[in-house]
């Protein structure tokens, strides 16, 4: 028996960072250092640019770009001061250049004493941002669906062979009076897995549908 009770439109997966990074580049002296910063939300986003300014509240600048929300429709960017287009927007070129979402980069310039030019800031900023992003590394996150599939015991070698087989993951194995497996499930995979669960066990077996989430 399959209990179906969703029908959530979400993304397969998504790139975003692995943690914090931060790597430091100089031009003409003057130096450039991204803070990369995995965020959730606009408002984390925000609370880590200003705790970025005020450590480094003695620098010229301190220009940011972040893409927020797995669509990653949230793209915001400032040049704090540097001319328009040669910082903020390079920076969040380069991110989406990438395709990380939930990602925020604040580089920090100290002025070197020598005027880089409109081409010069670009080019600084955009390779900083990159170097940030190599320093935190970049992951992909795939959305998988809890199912829970509870079985005879006759029947636990079959769900283990195909959990196997699959490649999908076990979160759980629960022996009471039947065995539940609680499993996770790639979404793309997961109305394959349960027709063919139902096939080897003849519909003894009782598959819940859950959640999906990204692992």
């Amino acid at each position: 028996m399959i209990d179906q009770d969703w029908n959530v439109d979400m993304t397969e997966s998504y790139k975003t960072v692995s943690g914090e990074g931060e790597a430091e580049i100089v031009e003409k002296k003057s130096r450039f250092i991204a803070h990369v910063f995995p965020v959730e939300s606009e408002s984390e986003a925000l609370e880590q640019i200003e705790k970025t300014k005020k450590k480094y509240w003695d620098a010229r600048h301190n220009c940011y770009a972040y893409v927020i929300g797995i669509d990653g429709k949230m793209q915001r960017y400032s040049d704090d001061g540097e001319p328009g287009g040669t910082a903020g927007m390079p920076m969040l070129e380069v991110l989406l250049g990438e395709k990380v979402k939930n990602t925020l980069v604040v580089v920090t310039r100290y002025f070197g004493g020598t005027l880089l030019g409109t081409g010069g800031l670009v080019r600084a900023y955009s390779k900083s941002t990159k170097e940030g992003l190599l320093a935190a590394g970049i992951r992909e996150c795939v959305l998988y669906r809890r199912i829970n599939i509870t079985v005879d015991y006759s029947l636990s070698g079959k769900i283990q062979y195909e959990a196997a087989q699959g490649g999908h993951l076990t979160e759980d194995t629960v022996y009471a009076e039947n065995v539940l497996f609680k499993l996770l499930v790639k979404t793309g995979s997961a109305d394959g897995f349960a027709k063919r669960i139902t096939d080897v066990t003849n519909g003894r077996a009782e598959i819940e549908m859950l959640e999906e989430l990204y692992r």
